[in-house]
């Protein structure tokens, strides 16, 4: 199975970890099943920036980003190019990490 390190962020994971994923899923559905509470105020269909995640390692080996991901990452805060929106990121075989971003575009956390 493949790991994700998720890197330390200051509110949802402040020690930063390691995790096993299953291929085909979702890098949120991994951090949600984990407990990590990455935002996702669309419920995971792609119509917000609030699960935007950085890929620090393993970029290449997730499937590639639709347009209307790339156009909706336009709008994210501190995007890059290794951005992608966990929600539409799927994992495959190889180990990822993680970013989580520490802002959103969201003014408060829906949770």
């Amino acid at each position: 199975m493949p790991k994700i390190v998720f890197l330390p962020h200051k509110v949802l994971c402040p020690e930063g970890v390691a995790v096993e994923a299953r291929p085909g899923e979702t890098i949120l559905d991994v951090a949600l099943r984990h407990g990590i509470e990455i935002e996702h105020a669309c419920e995971k269909v792609a119509a917000c920036t609030t699960c935007h995640c950085v890929v620090r390692e393993g970029f290449g080996a997730l499937n590639a980003s639709t347009e209307e991901e790339d156009d909706m990452l336009d709008k994210a805060w501190g995007l890059t190019p290794e951005s992608r929106l966990s929600c539409q990121a799927h994992v495959t075989d190889v180990d990822l990490v993680i970013e989580i971003p520490l802002y959103t575009i969201n003014h408060a956390r829906e949770h």
